[in-house]
């Protein structure tokens, strides 16, 4: 079929977007699903920080490519040897898929599946295949095994997760990754325990996601640390306890005021060197340091080996939530239709495909937390 997509040519842009327009809407061609896909109406899909460093970039992928990686759907075809979906299933879509036999997929990490994320890094679906070329048939990437910026996408069942339809279907979109990410790397990664204090650097989707998840655990003290003040309110409102501007001289020091000598958990979201730096020195003698954020893949980062040892520090990657779509989000789901996981704060705005570059401007400013492309037109006509 015939598709109205965002296409990306090449990295590397920089803001403002309007003017560098790294993203380049037109019409692609999509293949049919194979006997072991399903094609997908994509109804809303996220504006996530990792892909603004991949458009600066950051990560290297194959071009031409149709972004995105977070996004929700209604699934319009089943291959023939697809189990467990119909037509018409609400579904989100999820950048996290393994192949299911290997030993770190036997192990419950798809996450960390080699062979699929080596066909993904090749612009290809988890399984290997293409569904996407240009209208004169040469060759166009997969983002993420799933390019969520376009109306429709073919995908593998694994990258797929049914949901309860009293989810709006656009909200839905988060799921794949600003919540699955970081209420993962609480619940799933860090696995926060009752009464422990946590420090969330970085306030954006997958921050505030991770406070709605601290607060689920239990733990007693939710600090939000992030350069923007503005964000403190919402911050709040999705469960902290407490924030403190990450540009404040004293900033670790008020962390630690606030928690007898550190915290329990410290959650570097923002993926960044001096982030990670300020995210140990928050955390007590024997607590933890996670990285979430992706930042440069030849960012390094050197640890004191003796306070390593003798503080028995413990550093822990958390990647897309360090878990089960499949088992997670449902139980997302459930948390935010019981009024005990508030995901509909994370949105700041819907954007048609021609406001696309514009929103990457305003998520590089820091002015938005989550913008949804609506891919089919307005909100009101597509919820139900």
């Amino acid at each position: 079929m015939r598709m109205t997509a965002a296409v990306m040519y090449e990295q590397g842009l920089h803001a403002p977007f309007v003017q560098s327009r790294p993203f380049h809407v037109q019409e692609v061609e999509l293949d049919n699903p194979g006997h072991d896909e399903l094609l997908v109406e994509v109804r809303g899909a996220g504006l996530c920080h990792s892909d603004l460093t991949t458009l600066e970039g950051m990560r290297k992928r194959p071009m031409p490519i149709v972004g995105g990686h977070e996004g929700a759907g209604i699934v319009r075809e089943v291959g023939r040897n697809v189990k467990g979906f119909t037509v018409g299933d609400h579904v989100a879509m999820v950048a996290v898929a393994g192949c299911g036999h290997c030993r770190v997929c036997l192990a419950g990490r798809p996450g960390l599946c080699i062979a699929v994320s080596r066909a993904k890094a090749e612009g290809k679906l988890g399984n290997g295949a293409r569904r996407l070329k240009m209208p004169d048939g040469s060759l166009l990437n997969h983002y993420s095994g799933i390019s969520v910026y376009a109306q429709y996408a073919v995908v593998v069942p694994q990258s797929l997760v049914k949901i309860d339809p009293a989810m709006p279907i656009e909200l839905a979109s988060l799921l794949g990754c600003a919540v699955v990410t970081g209420a993962g790397a609480v619940l799933n990664g860090a696995q926060v325990k009752p009464g422990s204090s946590v420090a969330i650097l970085g306030l954006g989707g997958v921050g505030l996601s991770a406070i709605m998840a601290a607060r689920e655990a239990g733990a007693e003290t939710i600090i939000g640390v992030d350069l923007l003040a503005s964000k403190f309110d919402l911050a709040r409102a999705c469960g902290a306890t407490h924030c403190v501007c990450a540009g404040d001289a004293d900033a670790v020091q008020q962390v630690k005021d606030l928690t007898n000598g550190g915290v329990d958990y410290a959650f570097d979201v923002v993926g960044h060197i001096k982030v990670l730096e300020m995210a140990n020195d928050m955390a007590v003698r024997g607590g933890e340091v996670i990285g979430v954020g992706l930042g440069e893949s030849s960012a390094t980062y050197t640890m004191q080996q003796l306070p390593w040892v003798t503080e028995e520090r413990v550093f822990r990657g958390s990647f897309m939530g360090s878990g089960i779509p499949q088992r997670d989000v449902p139980k997302y789901v459930d948390l935010y239709l019981r009024g005990r996981m508030p995901i509909d704060k994370l949105r700041s705005s819907y954007l048609s495909f021609e406001e696309l570059n514009h929103g990457f401007d305003l998520l590089n400013s820091g002015a938005v937390v989550r913008q949804i492309l609506l891919p089919h037109g307005p909100v009101q006509s597509i919820s139900r």
